[in-house]
C-alpha cells in the first residue's frame, strides 16, 4: 500500500530541506590492460633454443683432418665405398665459408630442399676444414656433419676426395623422389 498524502509531508517535515544532487555519469568500463609480457622468460627460452641447437658443435671433437662418413641404416656399404671414391656425378653444391652456424644452417636447408626438388641424386658441401676456429674445433663441419646425420631425405655422406675438398668438403646421396 502506498504511503498516505499525510505520512509524506511527516516525512518532509521530519528531515528537513533538501537538495537534488547533481546527476552522475558514469565512465564506461576501461578495458583490461594488457598483461605483462614476460620478457626476461622469452629470452630465456631463445637463448636456451639457440643453445640446444648450436652448442654440442662448440665442444666438437672433429678436428680439422678428420674425415666425416654415415651411411643411413639398411642400405649396402657399397653405396658408402662408391661415394668416397667419387662415382657419383655431384649435380649441385654449396659453399658454406664465411657463414655464421645460424646462416649457414638455414642455407643448408633450403639447399637441400632445392636438391631434392630438382631431383639431385648426388650434391657437394662445402664446409671447410675450421682451421681459424680456434678451440673451438671445426664449427660449420660439425654443424653440416649434425644435420645430415638427422635428416631423413641423407641416405649417405663421406668427405670429398682430395681433389674435390678433401675433409673440408662433404659428398651427400639424397633420396630420389
Amino acid at each position: 500500500m502506498p504511503p498516505s498524502a499525510d505520512d509524506i509531508a511527516l516525512f518532509h517535515e521530519a528531515i528537513g530541506p533538501v537538495r537534488k544532487l547533481a546527476e552522475v555519469v558514469e565512465e564506461p568500463p576501461r578495458a583490461d590492460p594488457q598483461p605483462p609480457r614476460p620478457r626476461s622468460r622469452e629470452a630465456d627460452e631463445a637463448l636456451a633454443l639457440h643453445q640446444s641447437r648450436f652448442a654440442p658443435f662448440s665442444a666438437s671433437p672433429l678436428g680439422p683432418g678428420d674425415v666425416l662418413e654415415y651411411l643411413r641404416e639398411g642400405h649396402s656399404p657399397r653405396l658408402l665405398r662408391r661415394l668416397k671414391r667419387g662415382h657419383y656425378a655431384v649435380r649441385d653444391e654449396i659453399d658454406l665459408h664465411r657463414m655464421t652456424q645460424t646462416q649457414a644452417e638455414s642455407a643448408l636447408r633450403e639447399f637441400l630442399a632445392e636438391a631434392r626438388r630438382e631431383g639431385h641424386g648426388c650434391v657437394r658441401i662445402v664446409h671447410g676444414k675450421g682451421l681459424r676456429s680456434g678451440d673451438a674445433g671445426p664449427v660449420l663441419k660439425a654443424l653440416v656433419d649434425r644435420m645430415l646425420r638427422l635428416r631423413s631425405d641423407v641416405l649417405a655422406f663421406a668427405s670429398a676426395p682430395a681433389p674435390e675438398g678433401g675433409s673440408g668438403a662433404v659428398l651427400v646421396l639424397l633420396v630420389r623422389g
